[in-house]
């Protein structure tokens, strides 16, 4: 497939499970913390998708994995919000990253956790639990249950599955849905 034609998770992993980006449901649903989950139409989807690089369409849509110790967002400790890559729904507040010796970012609890969707995932021939965004169903990586209080839990994500918005700057509003999309990162 050429890296210019439409894309789709769907077409990219083959699983007719992947199809909350090309909904044509227009009911708004918003989570607890104020952000509207409605997947994108087609025509955002698209045109998010044309906005990643190879290796973000590898692990964003495809499922893929980068490569440990080696992600911009491993050792980074400045204040702010985690975004996802793809769509722009904040993720997780900086304050709960942790070092989790992975290699890969590791948090402990979401904004909310209506923003992440949680799949069974069988792969490699073990059971483990993947996380992707609520929203637009990219893949950001697998929560374990080996993280610190007060969850217990630990988010291990791929870096380039996300963005960094600091502390201050306005949260990304890639799909023109207004507040709290827009507001200023805490």
């Amino acid at each position: 497939m050429s890296l210019n034609q439409p894309y789709s998770t769907q077409q990219a992993t083959g699983r007719k499970d992947l199809t909350m980006a090309d909904s044509t449901t227009t009911a708004e649903r918003r989570s607890r913390a104020g952000f509207d989950l409605t997947p994108p139409n087609p025509e955002q989807f698209r045109a998010l998708v044309n906005n990643l690089d190879d290796e973000e369409r590898r692990v964003l849509l495809e499922h893929g994995t980068e490569r440990p110790f080696c992600g911009i967002f491993n050792e980074a400790k400045d204040k702010g919000t985690y975004c996802c890559r793809l769509c722009g729904l904040p993720l997780f507040h900086a304050g709960t990253k942790f070092e989790s010796g992975t290699g890969w970012p590791s948090f402990f609890d979401p904004i909310d956790r209506e923003h992440i969707a949680f799949i069974r995932d069988t792969s490699y021939g073990m059971v483990r639990t993947e996380i992707r965004c609520a929203r637009c169903e990219g893949h950001l990586g697998h929560v374990f249950n080996d993280g610190p209080p007060p969850t217990g839990e630990r988010y291990c994500m791929n870096s380039v599955s996300m963005r960094f918005v600091a502390e201050g700057d306005p949260l990304p509003d890639e799909l023109g849905r207004g507040a709290p999309e827009g507001e200023v990162s805490s």
